[in-house]
């Protein structure tokens, strides 16, 4: 009988290492762009909350005659019938702030201000 050569099945320890750093490479790569963007996305969401705000404010000063240091209530601003249907709410867990009307609303999360 011949004997034939065994051939293994399998992978080598050598080739695992080469796809677990390839893998680690791309993940190194991958999630801090991940992170970013979804900062980036929050980060505008919240922004446009804060101009939702901003304009229902403007338009309960106009329409009750408020002056630029009037500040409004949520009861004000936020309910079915009134300028905004629900409270918006930060993406990042951040609290809104309305101020006076002469003043623009804020999100207690750096970074989320409006810009005029």
């Amino acid at each position: 009988m011949l004997n034939k050569p065994k051939t293994r099945a399998g992978f080598t320890l050598v080739e695992i290492m080469i796809v677990v750093a390839i893998i680690g490479l791309l993940l190194a790569i991958a999630v801090p762009n991940f992170i970013k963007t979804r900062q980036l996305a929050q980060s505008r969401a919240c922004i446009n909350n804060l101009k939702q705000i901003e304009a229902a404010k403007q338009v309960w000063g106009m329409e009750k005659g408020k002056t630029a240091n009037d500040v409004p209530d949520v009861t004000d601003l936020i309910g079915p019938a009134l300028y905004i249907k629900q409270m918006p709410q930060c993406p990042a867990g951040g609290t809104y702030s309305f101020n006076k009307v002469s003043e623009a609303p804020t999100c207690t999360v750096d970074g989320h201000t409006m810009q005029y």
